[in-house]
C-alpha cells in the first residue's frame, strides 16, 4: 500500500513535466560515429566518438577514441554539411589529441545543431601521412531502443 502511495504522489510530481526524461535531465541528445579510413585510404585505423549537445547553451562535448593511425593525430575537425561518404568544409575544430584520444567542447549554432541533427556532419582525424584525413565516421544521432517488459 505505502508503495502504491509513493508511486501515486512521484506520478503527480512529475505530471507537469512534458516527460520523465526531462525531469531527471536524461533528455539529452547523444550523437555517435564509428570511424575507419575513407575512400582510397589504407590503413588499419579505426575509432569511435560519442557527441553531447546542451540544448540550453548548444556546447557540443566529444569524447573521440582511435587506435591504428599511420602516426600521431595531427587534426580533428568537424567537417559538413554532407552526406556519409561525401567531403566538405571544415564546421569546427576539434581539440589537439591527447594519445589515442579527443575530448573537448565546441559551440554550435543553431543552424549547426540543425545539421547535426539532420546527419549532415563527420569527424575526420588527420595524420602527417594522410593529411586530407586517415579515418572519418559520419555523426548520426543515437536512439535509445525501446525496450518492452513482457509481464
Amino acid at each position: 500500500m505505502m508503495k502504491s502511495v509513493m508511486a501515486a504522489a512521484a506520478f503527480v510530481a512529475l505530471a507537469g513535466c512534458t516527460s520523465l526524461e526531462d525531469k531527471l535531465g536524461l533528455n539529452i541528445p547523444t550523437f555517435v560515429a564509428t570511424l575507419a579510413p575513407g575512400a582510397g585510404i589504407t590503413s588499419p585505423g579505426s575509432g569511435d566518438g560519442v557527441f553531447t549537445l546542451d540544448t540550453a547553451t548548444l556546447a557540443l562535448g566529444y569524447t573521440v577514441n582511435f587506435k591504428g593511425l599511420s602516426g600521431p593525430a595531427t587534426m580533428a575537425h568537424i567537417h559538413g554539411p554532407a552526406e556519409a561518404g561525401a567531403n566538405a568544409g571544415v564546421v569546427v575544430p576539434l581539440a589537439a589529441a591527447t594519445g589515442t584520444q579527443i575530448v573537448g567542447t565546441v559551440t554550435l549554432t543553431e543552424a549547426q545543431v540543425a545539421e547535426l541533427k539532420a546527419g549532415k556532419y563527420y569527424v575526420n582525424i588527420h595524420t602527417a601521412a594522410n593529411k586530407g584525413g586517415e579515418i572519418r565516421g559520419q555523426i548520426t544521432q543515437f536512439v535509445m531502443p525501446e525496450v518492452r517488459v513482457e509481464r
